[in-house]
């Protein structure tokens, strides 16, 4: 086992890892920016080093700054969280060079799996579903018309090293097409310096549903069930569940045999998140694999009882799974929603600024994970995340009901939040009913 571990990251994720490297007995170093040199969770860090300005290009993703700051420290292992180079395969290399252990999977999975049009083969051998569509990178416009005549409108330009809606369009005809080829381009070139596209069938209203896995170096592969996305707006998620309320048993246990299929096929250990869309016939179809810990991972913990940070770091360190797949049980209805710091009145626009009050919600089946304190800044500089609030209870009925008190408790003044919005969201009365798609938030909320 390690016994100091950096982590290359900032926020609730940065606190999550202090407090599972604690409790394992690990020492926990992290990084900081000039702009966070007030954050919370410095002052239960065992070390902290101030890397650079606020701006992530000169602090959270300057290699070489968090190398000298992992070298200083005399640490055994990084843990990248999410986000950043948490998916950079590059880093993992560097890490691997300087005799660190990056707590991740290998550069060479990390590769593979982030290259979607590689990821789409090595699920085809895995015999998991795929949405028909390119059987590789799409050289031009007149070659996506082909495609898009064969398999049939609509259909959806994505980027290969794409993340996070970009780089990806849809189109309806062939004119649209046309259009959304050079936009998607475009945005693929200028966000991930990779123009590499291709395409697939548009799946009308579908779910976005993701199977929890961890494997370790010496091939074994488990899953901790899946979870619902679905509610997202423009690809980004606002509130995850588990179970998926929609599947039957046996479409459940096929989704996620698929899931370790491709893991193992892939060699791939550490953590993962294996994506899916489910039709309206409850037909899934790979997407692709997040190669990190996911934003969302609580609601996992929390219908496994199991701790997949402490996980993530024992793999790495080369434990292999004690636990086998007939020891996880899946049990009640977890829920989460992430409370950022935007206003749902105005579009979801970013609202920094200073938090005069700050008052987290309690009681039984209620987590709160956040960095957060009466006095604390929300930067502009990062991601608007101010916490995820987690609930878990018997049935769904139950979760949407102290998911709505818990909401209702938490005080976060004098910025906008999206607790107004999860409200919404949560007393509408096709999400109750379990009658919603990815165009939700889109189509009934304005």
């Amino acid at each position: 086992m390690f016994s100091r571990v950096l982590i290359a990251n900032r926020g609730e994720i940065a606190l999550r890892i202090i407090r599972a490297c604690h409790e394992l007995g690990i020492q926990a170093v992290v990084v900081y920016s000039e702009a966070d040199k007030d954050a919370s969770y410095l002052q239960i860090a065992d070390d902290a080093i101030c890397i650079g300005p606020a701006a992530p290009a000169k602090s959270y993703l300057n290699i070489p700054a968090i190398i000298s700051a992992a070298e200083i420290a005399d640490v055994d292992a990084i843990h990248p969280g999410y986000g950043f180079l948490a998916e950079n395969a590059h880093f993992a290399e560097v890490c691997i060079e300087c005799g660190i252990t990056f707590i991740g999977p290998n550069p060479e999975s990390m590769h593979q799996l982030g290259d979607k049009v590689a990821a789409r083969e090595i699920a085809k051998k895995a015999r998991v579903p795929v949405v028909p569509g390119s059987e590789g990178e799409i050289k031009d416009e007149s070659e996506a018309v082909k495609i898009a005549n064969k398999i049939g409108y609509p259909v959806i330009i994505k980027a290969a090293a794409g993340g996070g809606g970009r780089g990806m369009r849809v189109a309806h005809n062939d004119i649209s097409l046309h259009k959304a080829f050079g936009t998607a381009k475009s945005e693929a070139e200028a966000a991930f310096k990779n123009g590499t596209l291709y395409i697939e069938k548009f799946i009308v209203e579908p779910r976005h549903v993701e199977v929890q896995v961890m494997a370790d170096k010496s091939g074994n592969a488990i899953h901790f069930y899946e979870r619902d996305c679905t509610i997202q707006r423009r690809h980004q998620k606002l509130i995850e569940e588990s179970p998926c309320p929609v599947l039957d048993e046996k479409t459940r246990e096929e989704l996620c045999k698929s899931a370790l299929r491709l893991i193992k096929e892939a060699n791939y250990h550490s953590a993962a998140t294996v994506e899916f869309l489910l039709d309206k016939d409850e037909s899934f179809y790979f997407i692709e694999v997040n190669t990190r810990i996911q934003v969302e991972h609580p609601v996992s913990e929390l219908v496994t009882g199991q701790d997949l940070i402490k996980w993530q770091i024992k793999v790495a360190s080369g434990q292999t799974l004690d636990l086998r797949q007939r020891d996880i049980k899946h049990t009640g209805v977890a829920m989460e929603c992430r409370i950022n710091a935007e206003d749902p009145a105005r579009g979801y626009a970013s609202c920094p600024g200073r938090i005069d009050k700050f008052i987290v919600p309690g009681g039984p089946g209620v987590r709160v994970d956040t960095h957060i304190y009466q006095g604390a800044m929300v930067s502009p500089h990062y991601d608007s995340l101010i916490a995820k609030l987690i609930v878990h209870q018997p049935t769904r009925q139950e979760a949407i009901a102290t998911m709505k008190r818990a909401l209702r408790e938490f005080k976060i003044e004098p910025i906008k939040t999206t607790i107004p919005g999860h409200l919404a969201i949560l007393s509408h009365n096709l999400f109750v009913k379990n009658q919603v798609d990815t165009g939700f938030i889109e189509h009934h909320m304005g």
